[in-house]
């Protein structure tokens, strides 16, 4: 039997060409798991972590009037005046809680999206608004916070810290942390007669409310009721005295404030407490 004729070797230039490609693709792996362990590297306020990091996606807004940082579904009105400013989020539906959400701060990182991701950032943000579920559209095809979606609306100056604006509906990371507020607790009175409302704000700790007593000075503690967001209300002739607080957080830590708002205090007043701790 003839003997079996031997291929000839590939040419020099072919060999350099694989070793290249080779090299190439060593190079990109390695920058690739470089940067998905910048971002997720450790973060300042590991510290202050209240849940493990959970999976969700967000999208940004662009505020084309400066009305658009007024209002929103947790009563906080001007985001600016109240301390809150840009650094803010609306969650949707499976995130909101009806409102019991609001106040609460939540770290978030890019994830995944290495083109548009910035390595080793996160930022914290306030749950100040709702984002309102499009039952128009599938939850997978455009209804972005339908449920069951985590998702949370940024405004554009938020959304910039961690990733570039291309990137619009991007996944990313977010866990609970402590809110770090300065002064105390802001109590906003308003109402008519003897109905009340109070808008909680600047709370830090936990940030989100889930009860409140007031006690007039020659009243015992009386529950007050959630109206929508972090207001809350009661109906209860207390004029002519002064007025104490006592709240409670979903960590389940309350805080008690005394002689918050003295006897001669009006309606469109904020009066400020003792703060929780951070």
């Amino acid at each position: 039997m003839p003997p079996t004729p031997s291929l000839p070797p590939p040419p020099k230039s072919d060999l350099l060409n694989l070793r290249q490609l080779f090299a190439l693709l060593f190079l990109v792996h390695s920058l690739r798991s470089r940067l998905a362990a910048a971002h997720q590297g450790s973060s300042p306020y590991a510290a202050a972590a209240l849940t493990e990091w959970r999976s969700a996606h967000a999208s940004y807004y662009a505020a084309s009037d400066p009305r658009d940082t007024i209002g929103g579904a947790c009563g906080y009105g001007d985001l600016g005046k109240s301390g809150y400013g840009m650094a803010t989020a609306g969650l949707s539906d499976a995130l909101f809680e009806k409102g019991a959400a609001c106040g609460g701060c939540y770290e978030v990182r890019c994830v995944e999206e290495l083109r548009y991701c910035l390595p080793g950032t996160s930022i914290v943000l306030t749950a100040t608004n709702f984002c309102a579920p499009n039952y128009g559209l599938p939850a997978d095809a455009g209804g972005i916070c339908n449920p069951p979606n985590h998702h949370l609306l940024m405004p554009i100056q938020a959304f910039e810290k961690i990733a570039i604006w291309k990137a619009g509906v991007m996944p990313i990371q977010y866990r609970r942390v402590k809110c770090i507020r300065e002064d105390g607790v802001r109590f906003t009175i308003d109402g008519k007669g003897f109905f009340y409302t109070v808008l909680i704000s600047n709370v830090a700790g936990a940030g989100d409310v889930t009860a409140v007593k007031i006690k007039g000075s020659v009243t015992g503690w009386l529950p007050m009721g959630r109206t929508w967001g972090q207001n809350w209300h009661i109906s209860a002739d207390l004029k002519g005295q002064a007025l104490s607080f006592e709240v409670t957080s979903s960590d389940g830590v309350t805080l008690t404030s005394y002689n918050v708002a003295p006897k001669d205090w009006a309606f469109g007043k904020t009066y400020v407490g003792k703060q929780f701790p951070f």
